[in-house]
């Protein structure tokens, strides 16, 4: 029987995609109400919302943290910003990330606030506003270690009282700096940006100068350097659930993940013994085996090292990845769950039944960072969103 296109029963049957991500957006605003009672009262939180919210949807973040305490928040880059302001998001947006000349008119245009890290960037935006009505906010930033944008204390020391003292088209509204290395049990390199930087800010307060903000502290810098909470806070990872490097145990609030991703099987095999599976002959069974098929491959962030040491939950049991994963599909052994079928549903990330895989055990698997999993899983998928008033 041949179906017409736009026959009714075809335009009915929505095509399930190979991966679904589920954004719980009440779990991100109970992460962020948890950093709200860390860190003091006193202290603006700026979420940062980059990399697309770390692959969960800048959008929908921000639509859902905005009506919070927050002050802004924080992007990488000038189309991140634009891409907010063009969803309505009126808060202020800072650009954390490298500008170029080109970049200004629509910072200007856009009303997003640049971090100033390069005096060439600062005389451009200067030039460009000087038939402003109002002086327009930035925020500079000083390099203590990190070694990748900033101005060196001194260059900094130099420049802040020109801008705070004469007339000027722009209003410096904060000053900051980033941390190099947070995460380490080893305090001794963070010690020594927290001093720079309070020295710094030693410096232009003994000369009068009145600069609302500055800030210093990521993820890492809220929960084990408490010193560097103050006037803001940026925090990252920890909204979206996750605890920046080493383990605290027990840890000091509890932070869930807001993320979780999905896909079904699409094929069974049964093998005999000694049959390969996937490229390069890399995985051969070693007993009477089923073999489940899943839509999903390194183009939806499952990279191949997953293959040997990752698995994927089934009727809320691991079941290990095996032979090399492609890049639409990936192998699964299936032998031991009780009645696998096609159609069902796989976790890849989540809960299933008392087991549950997390960002933090990919991290473990592929020798990396929750970060990097998450924007590479949630950066590719049909994602959904749950939110509760």
């Amino acid at each position: 029987m041949t179906v017409s296109p736009n026959s009714p029963s075809l335009n009915s049957i929505v095509p399930q995609p190979p991966l679904t991500v589920c954004i719980n957006l009440q779990t991100l605003k109970t992460n962020f109400r948890r950093i709200r009672q860390f860190v003091p009262s006193t202290t603006k939180i700026l979420p940062i919302i980059k990399a697309d919210a770390y692959g969960h949807g800048a959008v929908p973040v921000a639509q859902a943290l905005a009506p919070l305490d927050i002050f802004g928040f924080g992007v990488a880059s000038v189309p991140e910003g634009i891409r907010l302001r063009e969803q309505h998001i009126h808060t202020p947006i800072i650009i954390t990330g490298p500008l170029l000349n080109d970049h200004i008119r629509d910072i200007i245009h856009y009303n997003l606030t640049p971090v100033i890290s390069h005096p060439d960037i600062l005389h451009i935006l200067l030039t460009q506003l000087s038939a402003a009505k109002e002086p327009f906010p930035i925020h500079i930033k000083i390099d203590t270690g990190l070694h990748r944008l900033g101005f060196d204390a001194k260059e900094a020391l130099a420049l802040i009282p020109s801008l705070v003292s004469s007339a000027t088209a722009v209003s410096l509204q904060g000053v900051l700096t980033h941390f190099a290395d947070a995460d380490n049990l080893d305090p001794s390199f963070t010690n020594q940006q927290l001093q720079q930087f309070q020295i710094c800010i030693r410096r232009l307060q003994e000369q009068g100068l009145q600069i609302p903000l500055y800030h210093m502290a990521n993820s890492a810098g809220i929960l084990f350097h408490p010193a560097s909470h103050l006037g803001m806070v940026r925090p990252g990872i920890m909204l979206y659930g996750y605890l920046p490097g080493y383990d605290i145990d027990p840890p000091p609030f509890q932070l869930q993940p807001v993320m979780e991703a999905k896909t079904y099987i699409a094929h069974l095999r049964s093998l005999e013994p000694g049959e390969v599976v996937g490229y390069n002959a890399l995985f051969r069974t070693r007993r009477l085996s089923q073999i489940a098929v899943l839509p999903v491959g390194y183009t939806h962030g499952f990279p191949r090292h997953l293959t040997g040491t990752g698995h994927v939950l089934i009727h809320g049991t691991p079941a290990p990845i095996i032979g090399k994963i492609c890049m639409d599909m990936m192998m699964v052994d299936v032998t031991d769950i009780p009645s696998p079928a096609i159609g069902e549903e796989v976790v890849l990330l989540g809960k299933q039944g008392e087991n549950e895989i997390t960002a933090q055990d990919y991290a473990g698997w592929l020798d990396t960072i929750p970060y990097e999993i998450l924007c590479g899983i949630g950066g590719k998928a049909t994602r959904t969103y749950i939110s509760t008033k």
